[in-house]
């Protein structure tokens, strides 16, 4: 296929074979082909794709778009900061056009656009990966996701969640595997151009032990700013937990802060004199402001094997942000074969995931000889299980041991992940279980959680 000028094509009638002059809703048809047979041909491959590449360089300058936009070197952030009349486009891209009469011109301008961002976000090639390109691609990715109507981040926030948000997440990954990472740590430039992320800080987390020096410096100041953002964004969800339930058995105090105005004006109703147009009042009523004493108990247990790290990740930031509230007692477990208390670093969720371990298999009832002597008043304590309860040999011990502790008057809440999804697979035997005990597995947004316990909490 030679390289043509689109302008020269002329259709021929079927019928006839008489020459037409194509209409401007044809060249542009004709045109938007071009774009994407060249996005095609970039993915598939490359018989056709130098004279594709000609031609599309010079659609692009025909509708007055920028050469660079047929470079998948360049980002799209360089794209937009030369040219910031782009932006807007990028934002708009995937949306629905406004119902009425098409406009052909402008499809084939969002082609041109569509088939830049397809091409940096999901044409990575292959070999080994820098801290720029990566960071780039973030960036890239993030466009993307404008583009779709979601803040950056969000669907590979969410790989679970959605099938677009799953292949994200797995070409990061996959970036974060093909870099050089332990070269890359040491050296400091390069380690300030890293964007963290769920890949990134699971790699690190594995990788930990064999980090030293500035290389382990640079890794935890990544993972700490990972934990920090995404502190950030769950205390504001957390914020508005009250600090125990009233204890209406305690009598109201009778002071005017106290006084409850529009009950009191309700219960005094009858009381009402319209010759003099005044309400008489024989009775106050004040609310109750006491709240219990005893703290309340968390008890977080966490699987931490390897298909269960997004899940640690979040729920010792969880964790970490409820131990800050008033009268609430948070321990916190992590296992795999082994079980390990984290209880004294629960306040600072960068020093429990530096120490743990990830990887291994399940061992819960490990876990659970763990956490059932933390269990002492059990009215009084929430039991939040987070696993894919893919047990060994063992699932009817961990389940019989929970059903106790069910029974015992112990808030039992399974959880079968917490990311911002919240979506994952669960052993189906253990599930059917859970909803037969009348505490089935949540499986949601990670608010899910968060509403469950702010409501055991009061």
């Amino acid at each position: 296929m030679g390289a043509r000028s689109v302008e020269d094509d002329r259709p021929r009638d079927a019928v006839s074979g008489n020459d037409e002059r194509p209409t401007d809703a044809g060249r542009d048809a004709a045109r938007r082909q071009v774009l994407y047979w060249r996005l095609l041909s970039r993915v598939f491959g490359a018989d056709e794709q130098p004279a594709l590449e000609t031609t599309s360089v010079q659609l692009v300058e025909e509708l007055g778009l920028p050469p660079a936009l047929t470079d998948p070197s360049v980002s799209v952030d360089t794209v937009v900061q030369r040219f910031p009349e782009l932006a807007a486009e990028f934002d708009d891209l995937f949306r629905p056009a406004p119902a009425g009469e098409r406009d052909t011109a402008a499809e084939v301008r969002r082609a041109a656009l569509a088939g830049k961002l397809l091409l940096n976000v999901f044409a990575t090639g292959s070999g080994n990966v820098s801290a720029t390109q990566l960071a780039g691609w973030q960036s890239d990715a993030g466009w993307f996701e404008r583009a779709l109507g979601c803040e950056p981040g969000q669907l590979r926030g969410q790989p679970n969640g959605s099938e677009l948000g799953g292949v994200l997440a797995g070409i990061e990954g996959d970036l974060v595997n093909r870099m050089r990472l332990r070269e890359v740590l040491a050296d400091p430039v390069l380690a300030k151009q890293l964007t963290p992320s769920m890949s990134l800080i699971e790699q690190l987390l594995r990788d930990k032990s064999n980090l030293s020096g500035v290389a382990l410096a640079n890794a935890k100041a990544l993972i700490r700013r990972y934990v920090d953002e995404v502190a950030q964004v769950l205390r504001t969800q957390v914020e508005k937990t009250s600090a125990g339930t009233i204890d209406r058995s305690v009598p109201p105090k009778r002071v005017f802060r106290n006084l409850d105005i529009d009950r009191t004006i309700w219960q005094n109703l009858t009381n009402w004199n319209p010759d003099d147009e005044r309400l008489y009042v024989d009775r106050l009523f004040y609310r109750h402001t006491a709240r219990r004493t005893t703290p309340a108990r968390m008890i977080v247990v966490v699987d931490q094997s390897g298909s269960m790290v997004d899940s640690m990740v979040n729920c010792t930031i969880l964790a970490s942000i409820f131990a800050g509230l008033p009268k609430v007692d948070v321990h916190l477990i992590a296992y795999d074969t082994r079980s390990l208390d984290l209880t004294p670093w629960v306040h600072d969720p960068f020093e429990v995931l530096l120490r743990t371990n990830l990887g291994g298999g399940n061992d819960g009832p490990v876990a659970l000889a763990m956490a059932q002597p933390k269990i002492a008043d059990p009215r009084n304590t929430v039991l939040v299980w987070i696993s894919d309860f893919y047990e060994f040999d063992r699932s009817q011990p961990l389940f019989d041991g929970l059903q106790a502790a069910h029974r015992s008057g112990v808030r039992l809440i399974p959880v079968g992940s917490v990311t911002s999804s919240g979506r994952q697979e669960v052993n189906p035997w253990f599930r059917q279980k859970f909803k037969d005990l009348g505490t089935p597995v949540i499986s949601g947004h990670i608010r899910k959680l968060v509403t469950e316990l702010k409501n055991f909490l009061g």
